[in-house]
């Protein structure tokens, strides 16, 4: 994150979430939250933010708003370089795969989010670039996991 006050608010969000398993910083402007682990695409280092979601069956919908500020946010800069997420809901975590919605899936998708929180029409209004929506899908368990762990 390039902005101090969002990076500070971020960690105490992240250490009250953890520390209550959700139960409290689960839900803000009446949505819930969760917590999106990424890998650094400059470091390597895991680097964890809450975000607003929305549930589609087992995917999970998170948005690149960056509060409609020019430049995408560093934890989805981390996502396209490494898909390979961790993603904590209240206390339960696992290993998801992110990926970019198509331009056909986030039109379908955006009158929804908008629904579940206005701000990110005003998000858009504020700049120039599309703001991403990017899916969280579970990975299978009958899945190779020999990649890297987030933990």
């Amino acid at each position: 994150m390039r902005d101090p006050a969002v990076r500070r608010w971020s960690r105490f969000h992240v250490r009250l979430y953890r520390l209550t398993r959700g139960r409290i910083g689960d839900r803000l402007v009446d949505n819930d939250m969760l917590l999106l682990t990424t890998r650094g695409h400059v470091t390597g280092e895991p680097h964890t933010v809450p975000l607003l979601y929305l549930r589609a069956g087992e995917r999970l919908v998170v948005i690149a708003s960056y509060g409609g500020r020019p430049l995408d946010p560093t934890w989805y800069l981390n996502l396209v370089a490494e898909p390979r997420v961790e993603v904590q809901t209240r206390g339960e975590r696992s290993e998801m795969l992110a990926r970019t919605a198509s331009e056909v899936e986030r039109a379908l998708w955006w009158p929804r989010i908008e629904a579940a929180y206005d701000g990110y029409r005003d998000y858009q209004s504020r700049t120039d670039r599309v703001i991403p929506v990017v899916f969280l899908e579970p990975i299978a368990e009958t899945a190779d996991r020999s990649g890297p762990s987030l933990r």
